[in-house]
């Protein structure tokens, strides 16, 4: 082949994942995988549970890097600032890409600083409310509030939180007015409401189902679009009047940005692989996620989307946060 030919088919050669991949011989190494919370809970669960199957498709071991700390600030800049070149990814979700960047200002940019690999999955909200409360139903709860109004208050796991805009979202659709009170974390926004010290909040389901189940809170509805496949019998918000209400605690993959298109092919193909096994999405159903699968694409435009609706929301609730 001529000098010139092969310097016309570089690009095309370069670019075909198959013959980048045999050159590169990825991976070739462990993976380390960030997962911006401490060691033990949920999320760091759907983690090593992920990267556990994930090592076995691609015949190569994941190290889980658990890195907290300022709400996913600290795995977010150690992410942004790897090499992009495939053995540093990092386990987005909601807050680090979708609420913070929306509520607060932050030292990396959750679009500019990533690539997106693809969605892992996502749990709904659910909009609960103290058992003692006389209300079994959405239609009933918002009758009780417009009855009782500035007496009620709701709980969150903190203030720019995924509980917190959910439930500004739902006042603002509502046209209605109950009282934040933030809390440090879930825990202790549950035990004040089984108490009695608040009357409703929108966790995620996976933490509200012990709950539930205790028979210690009432749910009235979640969010999404379709009923959850373990709570076929709680309606939608979308189906009790707020049409297109959605909110959801949602995991993902990330890379630094400027990761080779044909790595990020591959990372993205073997993680649908893995998704699409029936002994994972039995396993997450612990923390009620369905899994869910996009292209990289798709989950960079959901990501875009997410942050653009809660940025939105904050703007006009009023709600800006210091980083």
């Amino acid at each position: 082949m001529k000098r010139r030919t092969l310097l016309q088919a570089a690009p095309a050669l370069l670019g075909a994942p198959g013959l980048l991949l045999a050159q590169t011989g990825f991976p070739a190494k462990p993976i380390r995988y960030i997962v911006p919370v401490s060691a033990g809970g949920g999320s760091d669960m759907v983690g090593r549970t992920l990267t556990e199957r994930w090592g076995s498709v691609l015949k190569q071991s994941f190290i889980v890097d658990n890195q907290s700390g300022g709400g996913g600030v600290i795995a977010c800049q150690a992410t942004a600032r790897a090499a992009p070149d495939g053995y540093t990814l990092m386990q987005g979700y909601v807050a680090t890409h979708g609420t913070s960047p929306a509520t607060r200002k932050l030292p990396y940019d959750a679009v500019k600083d990533f690539t997106p690999i693809g969605m892992i999955g996502g749990t709904p909200n659910v909009l609960v409310v103290n058992a003692a409360l006389p209300v079994n139903n959405i239609k009933e709860f918002v009758d009780y509030l417009k009855k009782n109004p500035g007496k009620v208050s709701y709980g969150s796991a903190g203030a720019g939180s995924l509980t917190h805009l959910t439930m500004e979202l739902f006042k603002q659709q509502l046209n209605t007015f109950m009282v934040h009170i933030p809390y440090r974390g879930i825990a202790p926004a549950f035990t004040d409401l089984i108490g009695g010290q608040t009357q409703a909040m929108f966790p995620g389901l996976a933490a509200a189902v012990p709950h539930i189940r205790s028979g210690r809170v009432r749910p009235l509805a979640v969010t999404g679009l379709q009923r959850h496949p373990q709570f076929k019998d709680l309606p939608t918000l979308d189906e009790s009047g707020f049409k297109g209400f959605d909110a959801q605690q949602w995991y993902g993959v990330v890379g630094p940005a400027g990761m080779p298109a044909p790595i990020v092919k591959q990372l993205n193909e073997t993680l649908a692989t893995v998704l699409r096994a029936p002994d994972l999405r039995e396993k997450l159903s612990v923390e009620a996620i369905e899994p869910r699968v996009m292209t990289p694409e798709q989950f960079g435009e959901f990501i875009r989307t997410d942050i653009a609706r809660w940025t939105k929301l904050a703007r006009e609730r009023g709600i800006q946060l210091d980083s």
